[in-house]
């Protein structure tokens, strides 16, 4: 249960501060934003891994790190937390002072593949700094997964809300920044950008593979007396 409540309030505090310096124009808003995500991956991840995105938490199920049934429960706590804060940045910020971006034609082509594009980014940056080998013990994980975002926002925020994160949507969605007929242009560009990051981060770090650890594991543990070199792998990663 603590897991899904350090996601739950990381998700909170992310969507708050996308609700209150989007609504009120914040011109600091990217920087804003990806300096909540980067303290709050340094606050929770040591708890559940600080995804605090849905498309991080399906990442993150295809990269073999989490079971379904967390990573199911994962996506309620940060959906939950979403909207929480939406409801709270709407009583803090409103009357709002931005229109409610809807999308159709080109522009919602365009979304799609930032979206995607971008989600991807996150999701792989996520990946490689915070569950590989390579990087255990990394001091610098909170700050590339938040400076992903930031940069993320910056360039494409002019062009499809830089979103990069369901729970973001939906929360947008209950403040009015984004139209509810448009919300499946995130949930699907950014479900695909971390379905391809997981596949992708498998198919570059092969030692990261889930029957890799396995069989790392089955290597490096001794052999009971009386055993054979040719006895049966160990079952558990």
């Amino acid at each position: 249960m603590r897991k899904y409540l350090a996601e739950l309030i990381g998700t909170f505090f992310l969507v708050l501060t996308v609700g209150i310096t989007v609504t009120k124009m914040n011109g600091l808003a990217p920087l804003a934003i990806g300096g909540v995500l980067m303290v709050m991956v340094y606050a929770g991840g040591h708890v559940s891994g600080g995804h605090f995105n849905p498309a991080v938490t399906l990442a993150a199920l295809v990269r073999g790190v989490i079971s379904a049934v967390d990573a199911a429960a994962y996506v309620v706590a940060q959906v939950v937390g979403g909207i929480l804060a939406a409801l709270v940045a709407g009583f803090v910020a409103r009357p709002p002072s931005s229109a409610t971006l809807s999308l159709s034609g080109r522009p919602l082509a365009v979304a799609l593949v930032v979206e995607a594009l971008f989600t991807f980014a996150l999701a792989y940056v996520v990946l490689n700094v915070a569950t590989s080998k390579d990087n255990e013990d990394n001091s610098f994980y909170g700050l590339a997964i938040g400076g992903t975002v930031m940069v993320g926002a910056v360039a494409v925020g002019g062009v499809s809300g830089g979103v990069f994160n369901p729970a973001v949507a939906v929360g947008g969605a209950v403040l009015g920044l984004f139209a509810w007929s448009s919300i499946w242009v995130y949930l699907l560009a950014n479900a695909v950008g971390g379905a391809a990051a997981g596949v992708v981060f498998l198919a570059l770090n092969a030692d990261d593979r889930p029957g890799a650890r396995r069989a790392d594991t089955a290597a490096s543990t001794p052999a009971p007396s009386g055993a054979g070199i040719a006895g049966p792998a160990s079952t558990q990663p």
